[in-house]
C-alpha cells in the first residue's frame, strides 16, 4: 500500500511516501479500515519536530510513549472496514467509521496512560490502517469523508475541555485561538451547552468564527487584549477561559476571569513558557485546569452531535498522501480557518 513514512526525529526530509509498504497486521479485536481522509493536527508537527518523548533532548516534556520509527502518523482518521479480526464480528465489514485516536489502557478511560494512534501505533496517513475495533464507531452522517476528518481530535479536546472546566448554561466563556481545529471545535460545543461565546481569532478570520457562534470575536493582534476584552464586553463578567495558545497573553487571560472562575488549557501553539503570578490564583479562588485527549464517552457523544447536525465543519483544505509535507507546512503557516484534510 502507499503511505508516508515517519522515519525519525527533523524536518519534512523526514517524511517518506512509499508505496510498497505492507497492509497492517491485524490483532485479534483489531478492523483493517480503508482509509478515506485524515486530518492534520498540531501533534503530528510536534512530535516529527521531537517535542514528544525524544530521547535525546532532556526538555521534551511529555507523558506520550516513545515514538518508534518508521511511524505512519495520522489521527483523524474515517473510512471503512474492509476486514476483521477474529473475535470482531464479522458483519462489521463495510461499515463506515470514524475513528476515536485515543488508546485506552486497561478497563478505565486511559487518560493518564494513554496511547495515540499515528504515535503509539500507526495511523491514517496511508490507503488503509488498523485499529482496536472499540476506537472505530460506526457513523452516519451526509458528510464528507474529509468533512468527517476535521472533527476527532480537535472535537474530543474541546469536549474533554468543557466538562473539566464545567461549563454551564448561561455562562460566558472566552475561547483563544477560535479559528483553529480545537478552537472552532471550542465555540460550536460551548453553543451546543447554551454558553455565551467571545472568541479570540486571527486577523481575517472573524467573520469565519462569528458564523459559528461567536457573539463577541477579537482579533488576536491587539495591542492589549485585555483591554480589547472589556471595551468589547463590557462589565459582564467572564466565568471560564478556554485556551488552546499560551503564550504572554496567558496573565491577561487570568485578568479577564471573575473571582472564582476556571482556566481550562491544551495547548501553548504561541509559547509554553509563562510569567504568573501566583497571588493571581489564590486570592481570586482561580482554577487553573489541565486538559488533554478525551473519554470514550466524550467521543461517542461527539458522533452524536455529528449524526444530529449540531456541529458544523470547517474543512480548509484537502491535500493528496504525496503532498503531506505542504499539508504540514500549511498547517504551521496557519493561514486558514478550520482543518486541513489529507485524502489517500
Amino acid at each position: 500500500m502507499r503511505a508516508v513514512l515517519l522515519t525519525g526525529f527533523g524536518g519534512p526530509e523526514k517524511l517518506v511516501i512509499r508505496d510498497d509498504v505492507p497492509l497492517p497486521r491485524l490483532a485479534a479485536e483489531d478492523v483493517l479500515i480503508k482509509v478515506g481522509a485524515c486530518g492534520v493536527n498540531n501533534t503530528d508537527l510536534w512530535t516529527r519536530q521531537g517535542a514528544y518523548g525524544r530521547d535525546d533532548d532532556p526538555n521534551a516534556i511529555s507523558s506520550w510513549q516513545p515514538i518508534q520509527f518508521p511511524r505512519i502518523q495520522g489521527s483523524d482518521i474515517v473510512g471503512r472496514i474492509v476486514e476483521v479480526g477474529v473475535d470482531v464480528p464479522s458483519n462489521r465489514v463495510g461499515e463506515r467509521v470514524i475513528v476515536d485516536p485515543t488508546l485506552y489502557s486497561g478497563g478505565g478511560e486511559g487518560l493518564f496512560e494513554a496511547g495515540f494512534i499515528g504515535s503509539g501505533r500507526d495511523g491514517g496517513f496511508a490507503e488503509f490502517t488498523s485499529v482496536p475495533a472499540v476506537n472505530a464507531h460506526p457513523i452516519k452522517s451526509v458528510l464528507s469523508d474529509a468533512e468527517l476528518a476535521t472533527f476527532p481530535v480537535a472535537y474530543v479536546t474541546g469536549e474533554h475541555m468543557l466538562n473539566r472546566a464545567r461549563l454551564q448554561p448561561g455562562e460566558t466563556i472566552l475561547i483563544t485561538g477560535a479559528s483553529g481545529g480545537v478552537g472552532s471545535g471550542l465555540v460550536q460545543l460551548s453553543q451546543i451547552r447554551q454558553a455565551r461565546v467571545i472568541a479570540v481569532a486571527g486577523p481575517g478570520k472573524e467573520d469565519a468564527v462569528r458564523q459559528i457562534g461567536a457573539e463577541i470575536v477579537i482579533t488576536r493582534q491587539v495591542d492589549d487584549l485585555f483591554e480589547a476584552v472589556i471595551e468589547a464586553i463590557g462589565q459582564r463578567p467572564i466565568d471560564t477561559v478556554a485556551d488552546v495558545v499560551g503564550g504572554e497573553n496567558f496573565p491577561s487571560l487570568l485578568r479577564l476571569l471573575r473571582k472564582g472562575g476556571r482556566i481550562v488549557t491544551a495547548g501553548a501553539i504561541a509559547g509554553p513558557m509563562i510569567q504568573l503570578d501566583l497571588r493571581t490564583i489564590y486570592l481570586n479562588h482561580f482554577e487553573l485546569i489541565g486538559s488533554t485527549l478525551g473519554t470514550k464517552k466524550e467521543f461517542a457523544d461527539l458522533v452524536r452531535y455529528i449524526e444530529t447536525e449540531r456541529l458544523k465543519p470547517l474543512l480548509a483544505r484537502t491535500y493528496p498522501l504525496e503532498d503531506i509535507a505542504q499539508a504540514q507546512s500549511d498547517f504551521e503557516s496557519k493561514n486558514f480557518v478550520g482543518k486541513l484534510v489529507i485524502t489517500p
